[in-house]
């Protein structure tokens, strides 16, 4: 509801922070909110006024720092999916700072967007050079490439001007994250970054921050957690039938693992509380086949294809 006692231009903040919020605080979860065009073009051209735009570029650039506790799991080495969507919003705002000719604010949009591609590519270039991190390395991957398609989306509302032109084509090249990208690509991760559409009707998973999906496919220990859920065999149907409708992933099957190990028993209560469609689903044999993979052996496997990756793109990015 708007309140009578602000100003038009206190109206458009206030939405704006709004729809801020409500996109960082549920963005990683099962039921984001749909404010992402908002954000990232439509409310910032509902003004030509210097001062309400440079407090909206103030409350995006404040906003970096808001915590991820609670909203997300998704962090790895400190880069996470939120960092994308915050460069989305402020690149959203450069680019009308441009149109506008206000250079100072630009400025400080840009420097900001920046500084936050150069941060994330130097602790991807850190965990290229360690040991042991192929895990990382492959977290890594995904969510770089997801920040990578933030950027481009944020400048989806620009007006192509001899302005924005040459900055939209020199933050293509600075935030692509090549080497990033293309391990995403090759190793099949491309295919987890659905949006879990078949978990989003479950309750059970919606009423504590510890049922928050981690990174797909790397779902073990998550499927442990959620195998101690009083309705775990409404999570453990989903799971069956979601992993016939998404091809590709692998997620879901490391899930429905997890939840086995957690305990067999459990499991085939679970089991048997089921609809029977999602029963004949989990007695099928490549569901099976896949899903008795041990983690170990899983794990090794992407291990092997990050190694793989690196060894062929490394020296070409």
């Amino acid at each position: 509801m708007l309140c009578a006692s602000l100003t038009p231009e206190e109206q458009l903040q206030s939405y704006f922070a709004l729809c801020l919020a409500c996109h960082h605080a549920t963005v990683a979860t099962f039921v984001p909110t749909d404010v992402d065009t908002k954000i990232r073009g439509i409310v910032w051209r509902e003004s030509r006024d210097p001062a309400v735009l440079r407090s909206m570029l103030r409350l995006a650039l404040a906003a970096r720092a808001w915590t991820e506790d609670g909203i997300s799991v998704r962090s790895v080495r400190g880069v996470s999916g939120h960092n994308g969507e915050h460069v989305s919003v402020l690149a959203a705002g450069l680019g009308y700072f441009l149109e506008l000719g206000d250079t100072a604010a630009a400025e400080e949009a840009q420097a900001a967007i920046e500084a936050e591609i150069d941060r994330q590519q130097a602790i991807f270039n850190e965990v290229t050079a360690e040991r042991d991190s192929e895990l990382d390395l492959l977290r890594l991957s995904m969510t770089l490439a997801h920040n990578q398609g933030d950027l481009k989306q944020g400048m989806g509302f620009w007006e192509k001007t001899p302005r924005t032109a040459p900055v939209m084509e020199h933050l293509a090249t600075r935030g692509r994250f090549a080497l990033a990208v293309r391990i995403y690509q090759h190793t099949g991760l491309s295919s987890e970054g659905h949006r879990h559409y078949p978990l989003r009707p479950i309750k059970a998973l919606r009423r504590s921050p510890l049922t928050l999906l981690p990174l797909s496919p790397f779902l073990d220990e998550w499927g442990g957690r959620v195998a101690q859920l009083e309705d775990s065999h409404e999570v453990l149907a989903a799971l069956a039938t979601g992993s016939q409708k998404v091809q590709g992933q692998q997620g879901y099957y490391r899930a429905m693992a997890g939840m086995l190990a957690a305990s067999s028993g459990a499991f085939d209560r679970a089991a048997g509380r089921m609809p029977h469609s999602a029963q004949r689903l989990l007695r099928g044999a490549e569901l099976r086949k896949l899903m008795d993979v041990p983690r170990i052996s899983f794990e090794s496997m992407m291990r092997k294809r990050a190694r793989k990756a690196l060894a062929l793109f490394g020296e070409n990015s």
